[in-house]
């Protein structure tokens, strides 16, 4: 599949890991298109032209977005949300701006209302153990999922445009509020990192026994704790733009820990077996994942015309686990009450009961499942 919805460049800011492979894949899609890159880091640049990540390096942020379709924000999480406003004020009035941060309420939070109808938050659950754009690749994103966080403000046809490159360089666009996006993220990222570095300053500190405990640790304990340490500038950004998320998540994760020791502390072995029977179910059902079925359905809504209904839609749809493969918005003509949303879903399954949800929201559908 081919990126749709371009009708301009597509630029850059920030062309590390991600921006790189974001851009060496629309290039490998998409022989012609132009991708521009700025990025303030030295020699960043030079690389991402070499390694063909780019086709025009801007040394300011003005002429790296100017005329661009989309521009891509993929800065440190800590920067994102003074990017995304100086991209917003500098940038033409139909370009969509987006970003990979793996905090999205943060940004929306210091956007106004304006600003927000040409913003369309992104995360690609993707990444890698190094970084920089000399580690940058074509593939990172196929088969990934790419969270997107549209808001009631967000113009449906920018939501379109964002959709259509996502799907277009392989990865699975899904559409989640924002709230839900941080929380979700809190629970299975950012809380393992601070597990994995807390298991481990607990080991290492253990005098004089640490250096044993962590030569004879088993697999269990270097899988649990692969992540410790990962830079610690990177993710104190990330954990302080996430605070609120983590923070309850934590406190729910010591709250399990301290039913296992009223457990341990009263011997109760039946609890115990429970607890880790309950873990064993939980985690078989989390881990399912249903193969995509390949055959396209394609189901047309009747939508009104009123802001935020096709992130309405794309949200709720992302919320049951259903993904759209792609979409077509037919907005109304001048003085007609209704347009039309084409989705094309993965199967007979998934577009029934997209349709069900849908017609439960109170849209009409007119043809499809």
């Amino acid at each position: 599949m081919t990126p749709t919805g371009l009708p301009g460049p597509v630029a850059l800011v920030g062309v590390g890991l991600i921006g790189g492979s974001l851009g060496l894949a629309l290039r490998a899609r998409t022989g012609d298109i132009e991708v521009r890159g700025t990025d303030p880091g030295a020699g960043v640049l030079d690389a991402a032209l070499a390694r063909g990540a780019i086709t025009v390096a801007s040394d300011g942020l003005d002429g790296a977005v100017r005329g661009a379709s989309i521009v891509v924000v993929c800065a440190p999480v800590g920067e994102i949300p003074g990017l995304v406003r100086r991209v917003i004020a500098v940038a033409d009035p139909d370009v969509v701006v987006t970003d990979v941060g793996s905090a999205k309420c943060g940004v929306l939070e210091q956007l106004g209302p304006d600003e927000r109808a040409r913003f369309c938050g992104g995360h690609p659950v993707a990444g890698g153990e190094r970084a920089g754009v000399m580690h940058a690749r074509e593939d990172l994103f196929e088969g990934a999922t790419w969270f997107l966080t549209p808001t009631s403000e967000t113009r449906p046809d920018l939501l379109q445009r964002v959709h259509g490159m996502v799907a277009g360089v392989g990865a699975r666009p899904v559409a989640v509020d924002a709230h839900v996006h941080d929380h979700l993220m809190a629970l299975v990222s950012h809380l393992p990192h601070v597990i994995a570095s807390a298991l481990i300053r607990q080991a290492a500190g253990t005098a004089p026994q640490g250096r044993e405990a962590l030569r004879s640790a088993g697999p269990s304990f270097r899988d649990l704790t692969r992540v410790a340490g990962a830079n610690p500038s990177l993710w104190a950004d990330i954990l302080i733009a996430n605070g609120a998320a983590v923070l309850a998540e934590t406190q729910r994760h010591r709250a399990e820990l301290a039913e296992v020791e009223e457990a341990l502390a009263g011997g109760d072995r039946e609890w115990l077996e429970a607890f880790f029977a309950s873990a064993a179910e939980g985690r078989s059902r989390l881990m399912a994942d249903e193969a995509p079925s390949g055959e396209a359905v394609r189901v047309v809504v009747e939508v009104p015309n009123r802001p935020g209904v096709l992130s309405e839609i794309a949200t709720a749809l992302g919320h049951a686990h259903i993904n759209i493969e792609g979409l077509d918005l037919l907005p109304a003509g001048p003085g007609e009450p209704t347009g039309s949303l084409a989705l094309i879903l993965d199967g007979p399954d998934a577009a029934a009961r997209a349709t069900a949800l849908i017609i439960g929201n109170g849209y009409r559908v007119i043809s499809g499942a």
